[in-house]
């Protein structure tokens, strides 16, 4: 009874909002990452600010900033004359609250990860895309919200890197690490925190990979300790990688952490239910490297136990 209820909440579909940044091609952002929409208001010029940042919106006193979405992937900035027949998308994501100004709002659909694939690699590092897919036969772009956010306010406010004592990073050496996200600029945090501390890891873009990687070092004789996860991706999400991974005896024995830019109390109890250990939220290196020490201290508890120590 209880692997059905983990494996209906890894299996079920995502909300996405459709949306149009020019008047034909429709867009997507997975819906967990929306506060709310709201019809154009005008908006409060804030100096010196990012030149996609068109200005800032008081929204229930909460004064956000406002991004041309269609420029900031681009588009051509909308007009003057559009603008006034926008909405502003409001998203709570990496710690942030933000505004995207879009021309036009379709619709929210139900669509399983599985349905959407990657984007093409011949798009480039820089391409604004974290999965594609086909709606009524239409092509859906879902965007790398992420990318956006870091490339206007590059510099978040929060720790990217930490010093760890001689003990901690001993404690982390060890341990066979793998790190996945369909995010650009995560995976490049995630890689830049381990960096600078010269710990080691495997990392790939999907949880298709990831499943894949997990099971081939188990054959090899060095299973995965340690698996830090975005929750949506194109193929396998966070939930349905984590649910595969706790039902393959092979494998299934990692410490898992599911890391998210969803500032979601939903996304963190779910999370638990499909059997992650924890649940944070995007970025903080102080607060991923903490829960990757419970989980090199989770291992050694285990060993001690099945040792008989």
């Amino acid at each position: 009874m209880a692997q059905s209820v983990m494996k209906s909440k890894a299996s079920q579909s995502q909300g996405l909002l459709l949306f149009r940044l020019t008047p034909t091609q429709s867009f997507a952002i997975g819906t967990l990452k929306i506060r709310e929409i709201v019809p154009y208001t005008p908006l409060t010029m804030l100096p010196g600010s990012h030149r996609f940042v068109l200005g800032a919106a008081t929204i229930r006193g909460v004064t956000t900033p406002v991004i041309d979405m269609a420029a900031a992937v681009g588009y051509s900035p909308l007009s003057r004359e559009e603008i006034p027949k926008c909405f502003i998308i409001i998203t709570d994501c990496q710690r942030k609250t933000i505004g995207f100004l879009v021309r036009q709002i379709e619709r929210i659909i139900e669509c399983s990860w599985k349905d959407i694939e990657p984007p093409s690699k011949s798009l480039g590092r820089h391409a604004f895309l974290t999965g594609v897919t086909r709606i009524n036969e239409k092509i859906v772009q879902l965007l790398d919200v992420e990318l956006i956010i870091s490339m206007v306010f590059p510099d978040s406010g929060v720790t990217k890197h930490v010093s760890l004592t001689d003990v901690q990073r001993e404690k982390l050496k060890p341990l066979n690490i793998l790190l996945v996200d369909d995010s650009l600029v995560a995976r490049a945090q995630l890689s830049d925190a381990l960096d600078s501390m010269n710990i080691l890891y495997k990392v790939t873009a999907n949880g298709t990979e990831a499943l894949n990687i997990m099971r081939q070092e188990a054959k090899s004789g060095t299973p995965i300790d340690l698996l830090v996860s975005d929750i949506e991706m194109p193929g396998l999400d966070g939930y349905e990688l984590t649910f595969e991974t706790r039902n393959d005896p092979d494998i299934a024995a990692p410490y898992i952490i599911l890391h998210t830019s969803l500032s979601s109390a939903i996304s963190v109890s779910q999370a638990h239910q499909v059997g992650a250990n924890e649940a944070l939220t995007k970025f903080d290196a102080g607060e991923l490297i903490q829960a990757m020490l419970r989980g090199a201290d989770h291992k050694k508890a285990k060993q001690l136990k099945s040792s008989g120590g």
